[in-house]
């Protein structure tokens, strides 16, 4: 039964859609453990033609469009996506279980990012190249790449949506849009803004699905130029293997095992804040985490013992309620999956600080904040991406030894130092192996500023003028300027 559930529809060719099939899907609340939502549970066939709706609009008006007519439009977006912030927060919450409190923060922010690069739709430029040889002009062109696939994941659907929709609308590209099952709702709300933005039909389009083959069907799509993937390192290397069977571009935000290193001349009441913040927030369910504390041997019972008991007053319950700290695990597969990590961490001798186990007094899939310490480098859950509220403490003795503990991992994603030692704290930045790395801070980002990954976190770069180059092609033009002829058996 669907009566009193949310309905909701795909966006293919500028027309609200079904699937072809007529198949849905329910999608459920993880607070409430509920269906609330019946979505159209697309197939390769409405990947078709989305392919094909996007491709008619990259060759058709919106291929006409100028950068200053790209800027109006997304500024418009923008300002739409202010004054729908409530309810679009509001899906998010109900698909993901995050808090309201962080879901309408990050709506409400969401259009700066598309104000930022309207800044850029205009400025998209080339430039005069000198040659050797006098008798030619030489320039290049900033091109759109064409048309994008995006497939994105179950946390903060829409936040990382937009890093990757608003430099590719700048540069011109068309996109169709593959939400996670686990979280489709808000993407296909959002697209129902476009209409009402004045973007021509086919530039956005999204295909929402239950099975995986609806991804890959996209991922792989002949009639695709460019993939931009979100999601684990696992499934973002299937996702680059079948772009790469097309010889396609493809942007990857991938997992991440991000260190906080420790220093005993910090400030440890901000460390602890900063620490919370990293692994606690979003219920642990960030590729960002900082979920390994590497604290120098002489401040690490005080600044466990700190986080320890903070962890223990953050307030677990209904996403919905404003007090509300930290909300359920998002879905069934990853708290199961976190569970496991857990006793995983325990059977090799892990010792638990706080936490450590479900929290079932609340229902649905709450997992207790926890503070593991007893482990080594070599611990599952230290290796592993948990992606939950999970912090591994362990120690080391100098800068050195901290260095090589924060870079042995094979992701590269982000990093955190405090310090009050402005030298070293610029010298370690240098030398930790992370796209990201905050000092005395943790978890901010920005529009402005590039974000990605070195190693299994990924390939290229996310926001900032480095998205814009992600989202584009180099032309270069050569212009004879004699009009006469030259051997045609010699270069140049």
């Amino acid at each position: 039964m669907t009566a009193g559930l949310e309905q909701f529809r795909m966006l293919i060719g500028g027309k609200a859609a079904d699937a072809i099939s007529g198949r849905t899907f329910e999608s459920q609340n993880p607070y409430t453990g509920r269906p609330w939502a019946v979505v159209p549970d697309g197939g390769p066939q409405d990947v078709d033609a989305a392919v094909r709706a996007a491709r008619a609009a990259l060759e058709g008006e919106w291929g006409d469009v100028t950068g200053f007519a790209r800027a109006a439009l997304l500024r418009r977006l923008g300002d739409l996506i202010g004054e729908n912030a409530e309810r679009l927060a509001r899906f998010e919450v109900n698909d993901s279980g995050k808090l309201y409190r962080e879901m309408i923060g990050q709506l409400t922010a969401l259009g700066g990012w598309y104000h930022y690069y309207a800044g850029l739709a205009d400025k998209i430029e080339g430039k005069q190249i000198p040659t050797p040889n006098p008798d030619y002009l030489v320039y290049t062109r900033r091109e759109p790449v064409g048309v994008v696939a995006m497939i994105t994941p179950w946390n903060s659907p829409l936040m990382l949506l937009t890093w990757k929709l608003a430099p590719a609308l700048a540069a011109g590209c068309t996109v169709v849009v593959k939400p996670s099952e686990h979280s489709p709702a808000s993407t296909l709300a959002f697209a129902e803004l476009f209409e009402q933005a004045g973007f021509p039909p086919g530039v956005m389009n999204v295909v929402s699905g239950l099975s995986r083959e609806t991804g890959e069907a996209l991922a792989g799509h002949p009639g695709v130029d460019k993939v931009a993937f979100t999601g684990s390192t696992a499934t973002g290397r299937a996702v680059a293997t079948a772009a790469a069977q097309n010889l396609n571009r493809v942007t990857l935000e991938l997992g991440g095992k991000s260190p906080q290193i420790v220093f005993p001349d910090a400030d440890l009441s901000a460390a602890a804040n900063g620490i919370v913040a990293g692994v606690f927030a979003a219920t642990g369910q960030t590729c960002m985490a900082g979920s390994r504390l590497i604290v120098h041997e002489s401040v690490h019972d005080e600044l466990v013992d700190l986080v320890a008991r903070r962890a223990a007053r953050i307030r677990l319950g209904d996403p919905q309620d404003p007090a509300t700290e930290m909300g359920p695990v998002a879905n069934a597969p990853q708290y199961e999956k976190v569970v496991h990590y857990l006793r995983t961490a325990q059977a090799e001798g892990a010792t638990v600080a706080y936490g450590g186990t479900a929290d079932s007094s609340l229902g649905g899939y709450f997992v207790k904040p926890t503070v593991l310490t007893g482990v080594s480098p070599e611990s599952t859950v230290v290796r592993e991406e948990v992606f939950g509220p999970v912090l591994s403490a362990y120690t080391f003795t100098d800068e050195t030894q901290a260095l090589t503990l924060a870079n042995d991992t094979p992701y590269g994603l982000a990093g955190a130092i405090w310090t009050k030692d402005v030298h070293r704290a610029h010298r370690v930045a240098a030398r930790l192996r992370a796209g990201t790395v905050w000092i005395n801070a943790y978890r901010v980002v920005a529009p402005s500023v590039p974000f990605g990954g070195y190693g299994d976190s990924g390939l290229g770069r996310e926001n900032g003028l480095a998205a814009i180059e992600e989202y584009t092609e180099n032309k270069s033009v050569w212009v004879e300027l004699t009009g006469g002829t030259r051997d045609p058996f010699t270069l140049g």
